[in-house]
């Protein structure tokens, strides 16, 4: 019998046009290409959700953004936050339709692997808690890993994000690919009979998606660098259009 056909959700994740505008304009408060008209884009192009990360040293996106992003995003706005206190502040004032919380740390280029929920369980179940008393729905970002995955249940959060970095990373080596696409699969069928909604994503892109579609369960998928480097030749609606092509064809 043939799988039924699910609607994978995109979520575009924007962060890098505004690491563009800031090699040229940073700490200026303006600059281009402006963050906000590129969101605009991929909602017209049919994109189920703007991502944006709020890092706290604001190395691409900046608050005027988020508060720009808020007013102007019609599917919906998840933000991408540490776990810090004033981030933290940020969102309950921003209320986006969802946040996802993600480690940080200061050298790295991008965010690097997944959050250590069972180190920071109770931290996270308290951020959890308000952010779901203001409506907010809450995603962690986290390694296919047994005990993080059991953790994330635990803290009452609504989604997880699979970490497929180190998937992306060993796509060309055809046994450490088929090792991490183990973990990821079994990731998500955990995840799904602990009652978590999952979602998806780093590394991500136009040739590696088919191979992850082998993953159950998905709901959505965030993708950044990607697109936003398919743009630079083809334009951003064009970019997120191949990107949801390429989607339409998951099968939960």
């Amino acid at each position: 019998m043939r799988p039924m056909s699910s609607l994978l959700k995109l979520g575009v994740n924007i962060d890098h046009v505004a690491t563009i505008r800031e090699a040229r304009y940073r700490g200026r408060g303006f600059g281009e290409p402006d963050p906000v008209a590129a969101a605009q884009l991929c909602e017209a192009a049919g994109a189920h959700g703007i991502t944006a990360h709020l890092r706290e040293d604001r190395r691409h996106i900046q608050d005027r953004d988020v508060w720009r992003l808020r007013e102007v995003v019609q599917t919906r706005l998840n933000l991408e936050m540490a776990n810090a206190p004033e981030i933290i502040e940020i969102a309950l004032k921003l209320k986006p339709e969802i946040v996802c919380l993600v480690p940080e740390r200061r050298l790295e280029v991008t965010t690097e692997g997944g959050l250590d929920v069972v180190a920071a369980e109770k931290s996270l179940t308290a951020t959890r808690q308000k952010m779901n008393d203001a409506g907010i729905e809450v995603s962690l970002f986290i390694a296919p890993d047994e005990k993080q995955i059991a953790a994330a249940a635990r803290t009452g959060a609504q989604f997880i994000e699979l970490h497929t970095g180190t998937f992306a990373e060993h796509f060309d080596d055809e046994k450490k690919r088929a090792v991490e696409l183990k973990r990821l699969v079994g990731g998500a069928q955990q995840a799904h009979s602990l009652g978590l909604k999952v979602n998806a994503g780093h590394g991500l892109n136009y040739e590696n998606l088919t191979t992850l579609f082998q993953v159950p369960h998905l709901v959505e998928l965030n993708i950044g660098h990607s697109i936003v480097s398919r743009a630079v030749f083809v334009g951003m609606e064009t970019a997120v259009r191949e990107m949801l092509a390429v989607m339409k064809n998951y099968r939960a």
